[in-house]
């Protein structure tokens, strides 16, 4: 299960295991912690949105042979947002680097509609400061959600 820390900085990091229902867990655990920020529900949806994209996408991707892998997410609340870390230990972005995000084109009959992709285009829209790097074996992707903007 999730194991949740609070760090002395005002940080919050949450340890889980890489597999669809901790994350589940670990996303209400956090956004829970998160309460006491008192957030419009509008920044919480897209805090819930972005941090359910990334630790998604490390399951499904990161962690698709390896099946007892861990997953770590930390979130520093900062002047200008939430500054989150997560670091997994799967396989490299493709590349070396995160998804572009493009948007998926809309201009087409309901049932040629992609099922998927649109993940990546939702981070990259609602994150700044995006940064993905892979050091000594380990994914670490970095992003800052703003809050509070109007």
């Amino acid at each position: 299960m999730p194991q949740l820390q609070n760090l002395n900085n005002n940080s919050f990091r949450i340890t889980f295991p890489g597999k669809p229902l901790a994350v589940r867990s670990a996303l209400a655990q956090m956004m829970e912690q998160l309460t006491a920020l008192d957030l419009s529900d509008h920044d919480r949806g897209n805090i819930e949105l972005v941090l359910a994209e990334a630790m998604n996408n490390i399951v499904e991707h990161a962690y698709i042979d390896t099946p007892d892998g861990m997953v770590e997410l930390q979130i520093t609340p900062t002047y200008n947002g939430l500054v989150c870390h997560l670091r997994d230990e799967g396989v490299p972005m493709p590349e070396g680097k995160a998804p572009n995000g493009s948007s998926a084109p809309l201009d087409c009959e309901t049932e040629e509609l992609p099922e998927g992709g649109f993940g990546w285009f939702l981070i990259r829209d609602l994150a700044h400061e995006l940064n993905y790097t892979r050091i000594s074996g380990k994914n670490l992707l970095s992003f800052r959600i703003s809050v509070g903007a109007t």
